[in-house]
């Protein structure tokens, strides 16, 4: 009668390697987390991303920097739609405030951002209304590369992200912390991506 160990350690090795508790990571896959971001989230995310696309090959710095700003507002909408939580009291409900205003009150850590948007939401009213040089080819260059970094921040907040434990020590990072790994520059512990300065 064969001996059923020595049969399991044939299939182990016609398959390939077993996943180890204890081994080093590269014993063992990255696992994405469920996407913490729902449907609207993520659907704003998608728009912008595909508003950022469109504003790269518009022809007018105008419309440009009109469509980038637009992708960057619902990129902050994302969030809101995600973090957000309904205003305490009927005042203040009725009362309307700008995404720029709430955004630093849901996320903190987007202050910076939200600061640089909004610095440009009146160059992009008058862009809309097609004033001319509202926008220059610098203006709308710049925002796009910002639009598109905030965008990327945001996303790796919201959605999915790999996990992979840290090799050859098991929860030190957690421990040494205080509970957190140390930040990876997705904004999630080490703040993130700043903006540049406002224009």
């Amino acid at each position: 009668m064969a001996n059923p160990s020595a049969a399991a350690a044939r299939r182990r090795r016609a398959t390939g390697p077993a996943p180890s508790l204890n081994g080093p990571a590269s014993d063992i896959h990255p696992v994405l987390r469920r996407a913490t971001a729902p449907p609207a989230a993520l659907d704003l995310l998608a728009q912008a991303r595909a508003g950022l696309d469109e504003a790269a090959v518009l022809e007018t710095p105008n419309e440009r920097y009109a469509t980038a700003h637009l992708a960057a507002l619902r990129t902050a909408a994302a969030v809101l739609a995600a973090r957000g939580r309904p205003e305490a009291s009927p005042r203040a409900r009725a009362r309307i405030r700008s995404a720029w205003e709430v955004l630093p009150e849901i996320a903190p850590e987007l202050t910076e951002w939200s600061a640089l948007f909004a610095s440009g939401a009146r160059r992009r009213a008058r862009a809309e209304a097609g004033i001319q040089g509202a926008a220059t080819v610098r203006d709308a260059d710049d925002l796009i590369r910002d639009v598109a970094m905030f965008l990327r921040l945001v996303e790796q907040m919201l959605v999915l992200q790999p996990v992979l434990p840290l090799p050859g020590a098991r929860g030190t990072a957690r421990r040494e912390s205080g509970g957190e790994a140390p930040g990876d520059g997705t904004g999630r512990g080490g703040g993130g991506e700043t903006p540049r300065a406002a224009p």
